[in-house]
């Protein structure tokens, strides 16, 4: 059975044998990757004389492509957004490179999920760059039937278009398909789909007992 919670007080148990494929967000998810973006950011900003707390970042930001996020700042001058949208790329590959490893629970969960003869997908607001070079060096590319990072020509969530897309791509019905996200954008996004929601609250509750 799968734990299924489509909003903070409401839950329901899913057969998994009714599921035909699982899309997954990957920072905080399938990536421990939250914090190197808050890190990325911040020495972007830094360089300029801005800075945004780790609150902010959780609750205001998180999720969010790294454009919509300097764009919130109301006090960032926007002749800065390019540079600092590049800087904050080139910090967070070199973030991924230093700490990005291979996690046999995720990798386990995954191959346990293709055995059941599930689809699964990969729906980041990340940069298609740094998604794939995150699942290249967590081992866990070769899992993924779709790839799809923010740069694939999607509506950034919390537009559900992503998974929307990727739902008829695969040929299913919202109501076939299992979406696990933890971010509020990411869950918004989720649950406008149409599909069934797993909510986390972060990277360490993405393992097999999820569908166990």
């Amino acid at each position: 059975m799968v734990f299924v919670q489509t909003s903070p007080n409401f839950s329901m148990n899913t057969n998994l044998n009714s599921i035909k494929a699982v899309l997954f967000d990957l920072d905080g998810v399938l990536i421990d990757a939250t914090e190197w973006h808050y890190e990325a950011l911040n020495r972007a900003l830094g360089l300029f004389g801005f800075t945004i707390t780790r609150e902010d970042h959780i609750e205001k930001y998180n999720g969010l492509p790294t454009k919509i996020k300097l764009g919130m700042m109301k006090d960032l001058p926007e002749a800065l957004h390019p540079i600092i949208n590049k800087l904050k790329a080139e910090y967070t590959m070199r973030l991924i490179e230093l700490h990005c490893r291979p996690a046999y629970e995720k990798i386990l969960m995954l191959k346990y999920l293709k055995s059941q003869g599930l689809k699964i997908a990969c729906c980041s607001n990340a940069t298609t760059e740094s998604v794939n070079e995150m699942l290249k060096r967590a081992e866990l590319t070769s899992y993924f039937d779709i790839i799809y990072g923010n740069t694939s020509g999607f509506k950034s969530k919390p537009d559900p278009e992503i998974y929307i897309e990727t739902i008829k791509n695969f040929g299913f019905l919202p109501s076939e398909c299992l979406i696990v996200e933890d971010s509020p954008h990411g869950i918004e996004a989720a649950q406008a789909s149409g599909a069934k929601v797993i909510q986390v609250k972060g990277y360490s509750e993405v393992n097999l007992s999820l569908f166990d």
